[in-house]
């Protein structure tokens, strides 16, 4: 993909991912908060380093490549569940003993 950008260019594919043009902010932290309802400004003072300007950047380019991030986001997911399900088969007697002690903490 083409990195090239003018001043307005507010988001960027590199490493495998989309990031917040010049931050380690990924445009997936933005796109599901903005999916849960949280408005501009709220996004914006979650990420004190990104400007109002640059979340309202990445919600627009969100919205004008939709079916391109939702499918990248749902391979993200996909990705995350199989290791996650990978861990727990590779030692269930851990995840056995974090759901005790969860248990144990909601029971105090």
């Amino acid at each position: 993909m083409n990195n090239h950008c003018d001043d307005r260019c507010y988001v960027e594919h590199r490493d495998g991912g989309y990031w917040l043009s010049g931050s380690r902010v990924s445009l997936d932290s933005i796109v599901y908060a903005f999916q849960q309802g949280q408005p501009a400004e709220s996004i914006a003072h979650s990420f004190p380093a990104v400007p109002l300007e640059a979340v309202y950047g990445a919600i627009a380019y969100y919205l004008s490549n939709r079916q391109r991030i939702d499918e990248y986001l749902a391979e993200g997911r996909a990705l995350y569940e199989a290791q996650r399900q990978a861990a727990r088969a590779a030692d269930p007697a851990f995840y056995q003993k974090l759901a005790e002690a969860r248990r144990q903490m909601q029971a105090n």
